[in-house]
């Protein structure tokens, strides 16, 4: 990245962010919530109360021969009107990408309608000093294969959709990292995969990790020549050697649940760690209310050294605990927005708490 840009002066540090969701209806109380807990980095908080701000409807928006009925999303490229459609879309995509000044006035902006804490984080960073702000959005192979025509057959397996897709969610990548760059801070944006789990299952036996690469690397580079930090994140378990060789800035996942599965990768992951690569250590647990419950940031404290110590002193040695945690962002495992409100407090204040701990000790 060139020195001027914003990204390049973002340092881990053991900072703590969140994972897009909050169980609030109601903006104004889920920044209250960020500010307290993660005032470093905060996020634009996505509120699933609002049926607009779902994974597929919120970023899908503006494509062609995508429906939204009552009860679904789905696509269908039969109709009169979709190729005239497809042609205008194209348009506007080698238009943006020749001028990205295009891209607020063009169809791969997100509108206030469905995403109006990503615009209120602007009014809310104002006045404020932070290492960075966090956005996210609803990865590719989640999209297509979360998104369906009529008979059921998922738009992954469609070509002129998957194209259009990719191509989209690349615009608004840039679009939003250029939207956040406005706060004069580094910009981090999230790819949300959940459906990355699925990779090697007898679902997805036919996806060429090939393709899929291509189509991740398209939507990471549209976002970083627009001078983003990227990094995906995904709630369970998936083909880390795969995502660790993308082009991706940081990894983000379940520590808490899943950390064996990444560090059996340990080759690849000094690989990512050793050109820059940062993790972001999801260590808080987020899916079983009693484990929310019965740990404190003591507890998680000595859980991550435990993960930690089985990476320090690999990769030629040269990997210690302070070295890791500047590479490192504590995190949940997962958002929150599926969680009571007092769950979701807990779990804020352990990532929040946990960071301080971890810093204090080594930084």
């Amino acid at each position: 990245m060139s020195q001027d840009n914003p990204s390049s002066r973002f340092q881990a540090n053991g900072l703590a962010t969140l994972i897009g969701s909050l169980p609030v209806a109601d903006h104004r109380e889920a920044f209250s919530l960020i500010f307290e807990h993660t005032p470093d980095i905060p996020l634009w908080p996505q509120l699933p109360s609002n049926p607009k701000e779902g994974m597929l409807s919120q970023f899908s928006e503006g494509m062609p021969g995508i429906i939204e009925e009552a009860d679904r999303t789905c696509f269908d490229i039969r109709t009169e009107t979709f190729a005239d459609e497809m042609l205008a879309y194209f348009e506007h995509y080698l238009a943006a990408l020749d001028d990205p000044t295009l891209l607020p006035d063009s169809p791969f902006a997100v509108s206030r309608d469905r995403a109006q804490g990503l615009f209120a984080l602007e009014e809310a960073v104002a006045g404020k000093t932070v290492a960075a702000v966090k956005g996210q959005m609803t990865g590719p192979f989640t999209l297509l294969t979360g998104l369906h025509d009529r008979e059921g057959r998922a738009a992954y397996y469609e070509p002129t959709i998957r194209e259009m897709v990719v191509k989209g969610l690349s615009l608004k990548a840039a679009w939003q990292v250029r939207l956040l760059a406005v706060s004069q801070a580094p910009v981090i944006l999230f790819i949300d995969e959940p459906a990355l789990a699925g990779l090697g299952s007898s679902a997805f036996l036919s996806v060429s990790l090939d393709e899929l690469g291509r189509d991740l690397n398209e939507i990471i580079g549209a976002a970083q020549a627009a001078g983003g930090l990227v990094g995906i994140h995904v709630c369970a378990n998936t083909d880390w050697e795969f995502l660790l060789s993308t082009s991706l800035d940081i990894v983000s996942f379940d520590a808490y649940g899943f950390f064996d599965k990444l560090v059996a990768c340990k080759d690849a992951l000094y690989t990512f760690l050793n050109r820059g690569g940062i993790i972001a250590w999801g260590i808080v647990p987020t899916s079983e209310k009693e484990y929310i419950e019965q740990e404190t940031a003591e507890s998680l404290l000595a859980r991550w050294e435990t993960q930690a110590a089985q990476l320090v002193g690999g990769g030629n040695g040269s990997w210690d605990y302070q070295r890791l945690l500047r590479r490192t962002l504590i995190t949940p495992s997962c958002g929150t927005g599926s969680l009571s409100l007092p769950h979701a407090k807990k779990v804020l204040a352990l990532t929040r708490d946990l960071s301080k701990l971890l810093r204090d000790k080594y930084l």
